[in-house]
């Protein structure tokens, strides 16, 4: 007969227990090579912001930081490969304001803003409005005058339908109560080729796209969408300044997938806040007419919910739709 004492019950008992696993050490983030999905081709505003960008945080960072252009449906290609990634850090997209305009006139697989962890806001620059050299008005007060005069007789360009330019202008409408007639083209460069040559009368576009026409008076320039005027550009009021209830601008951030660690979400934030100070960069923005917009990712994340509902409320009132 075996005698069973409280000890060597103990002893029976961790011997037939499992042995207790170390618990697994989670790699510091971050612990591999950041790529930055610029949902565009290269070349465009949105490259200018994320190369000098994604340099500046792989110094800060420790890893390798690569751009990844992957255009497509107006940039919804790019921001679904951003929304389905998983949310460690490690898969991170730079766009502009048409990632709140696409999302609102085309089916995505995402919802925005739900889908998206706002990061930092990059930079931010005003739009040109500017109007053929034949065309008499040379304020907002007499395009607005000339509008009302002749209802939609009035052409004006964008890049194409339910792009940020289409959006501003018919924004610019509602605000001023006048109606002009839409002509999308494949892109800016040929709009302001007609702007040029007068086939359209008015543009609303960014400083990149048509500084040189504008700064040599090959185009008239009436006023700036909101404030903070380039540098290297001419002198003109803002559209409030002239007397209009209107204010638009682009802007560009930085974005995760939805649910990266808090923790994470601040230390890009501050990485990303530290490399718009420097001034290498700040002459980078310039040369697109932009300038540094640092801002914590709850402002952002404010700023792109007041952007929706601005924008579903234009595309509703003007009919705004892909054709």
């Amino acid at each position: 007969m075996t005698i069973i004492t409280p000890r060597r019950a103990l002893l029976a008992g961790l011997a037939a227990a499992p042995l207790a696993r170390p618990a697994l050490a989670q790699a510091p983030w971050p612990n591999r090579p950041i790529r930055i999905v610029v949902p565009f081709p290269p070349g465009g505003s949105n490259d200018v912001v994320a190369r000098p960008l994604a340099e500046r945080l792989q110094a800060k960072l420790g890893q390798p930081v690569v751009i990844d252009n992957r255009a497509g449906a107006g940039s919804v290609l790019g921001s679904t490969m951003v929304a389905q990634a998983p949310a460690d850090g490690h898969t991170l997209m730079v766009t502009s304001s048409s990632f709140a305009t696409s999302s609102i006139v085309q089916r995505t697989s995402y919802r925005l803003p739900e889908d998206f962890e706002a990061i930092a806001l990059l930079a931010r620059s005003p739009f040109f409005i500017l109007t053929a050299p034949d065309f008499p008005p040379r304020t907002v007060q007499e395009l607005v005058a000339a509008a009302k005069a002749n209802p939609g007789g009035i052409d004006y360009g964008s890049s194409g339908p339910g792009g940020i330019n289409h959006f501003i202008t018919e924004y610019f409408c509602l605000r001023a109560g006048i109606r002009m007639n839409h002509i999308p083209y494949r892109g800016m460069p040929p709009a302001v080729t007609d702007l040029v040559a007068g086939h359209i009368k008015v543009l609303i576009t960014t400083v990149a796209s048509a500084n040189a026409p504008a700064r040599e008076g090959r185009v008239n320039l009436l006023a700036y969408t909101a404030p903070g005027r380039p540098e290297g550009t001419r002198p003109a009021p803002t559209v409030r300044e002239a007397g209009i209830d209107y204010e638009a601008d682009i802007w560009w951030g930085l974005f995760g997938p939805r649910g990266l660690p808090p923790e994470v979400t601040a230390r890009l934030n501050a990485a990303a806040n530290e490399a718009l100070a420097d001034p290498a960069m700040q002459r980078i923005m310039a040369g697109e007419g932009a300038r540094p917009a640092p801002d914590t990712p709850a402002a952002f994340a404010t700023l792109l919910r007041e952007e929706l509902a601005r924008w579903r409320e234009v595309a509703q009132a003007a009919n705004i739709r892909t054709e």
